[in-house]
């Protein structure tokens, strides 16, 4: 059995008057991938949120490697191993590629203190980086942008990373590339919470699952189970996942 990585229990959050999140309650699994699905509006990106202290949690528990991250500011949380790469990517447009990689790393002051090796394995899932190292991130087209998004979150090693909508407004061959780079930190036991539309990527990646509607969770599985029964998808979803193969 897979130790839970991470836990929410009863969560609620709170925007200004707005009751957002409703006792939100899964789990993730250590060295999966888990989906976090639902329609839009569901609650899903500021689940996210939530878990990273952007919105704090006004009820309800959230633990991570055993411990309370109520509380706890957004950058002491992020030192404890969780990246977050937003829906808006969050990348520095004005700065080069290296100086957004080099700024993602809490080890390194300047680039030639990067992890070489792991460098060249960011290479291998992302060549479009190491092609535009030099350029600044605001002249990349989307979808580098979304995968240099992703390369500053894995620039060093982390024990959970949380990803919102990477496929977003992306081609169907930037998709792809997506799938197979988190399908190599998949092999590698990474921790992966995605929140994501594109059902062919969730019946690729997903271990576990969790599907949100109206700021709660209102299913909780394995996400083969999800693909495999087009009944379950419609009355959860609202759609089939065979309709997106």
């Amino acid at each position: 059995m897979s130790t839970n990585l991470l836990e929410l229990t009863g969560v609620h959050t709170h925007i200004g008057a707005y009751h957002i999140l409703h006792g939100v309650d899964f789990a993730v699994p250590e060295g999966g991938v888990t989906m976090l699905l639902g329609r839009n509006g569901a609650g899903k990106s500021t689940t996210l949120r939530t878990i990273m202290g952007l919105w704090p949690a006004s009820q309800g528990e959230l633990r991570f490697q055993g411990r309370s991250l109520k509380g706890v500011a957004t950058p002491d949380i992020a030192t404890q191993g969780i990246a977050y790469v937003p829906e808006s990517m969050g990348i520095f447009t004005d700065l080069s590629v290296k100086e957004n990689m080099v700024l993602a790393a809490r080890k390194a002051r300047n680039a030639s203190e990067l992890d070489s090796q792991r460098l060249d394995w960011i290479f291998s899932l992302f060549p479009a980086l190491k092609k535009f190292w030099l350029y600044p991130a605001g002249k990349l087209s989307g979808g580098q942008k979304q995968m240099l998004a992703v390369a500053r979150a894995i620039v060093e090693p982390r024990a959970l990373i949380l990803i919102d909508e990477p496929s977003k407004g992306l081609a169907p061959s930037i998709i792809r590339n997506l799938i197979d780079a988190f399908g190599e930190l998949k092999r590698q036991k990474t921790t992966i919470l995605l929140v994501e539309q594109n059902f062919m990527m969730a019946k690729a990646l997903g271990d576990t699952v969790a599907v949100m509607d109206n700021g709660r969770v209102v299913h909780r599985g394995a996400m083969a189970e999800l693909a495999g029964d087009e009944g379950m998808q419609q009355r959860l979803l609202g759609l089939s996942l065979g309709a997106h193969q």
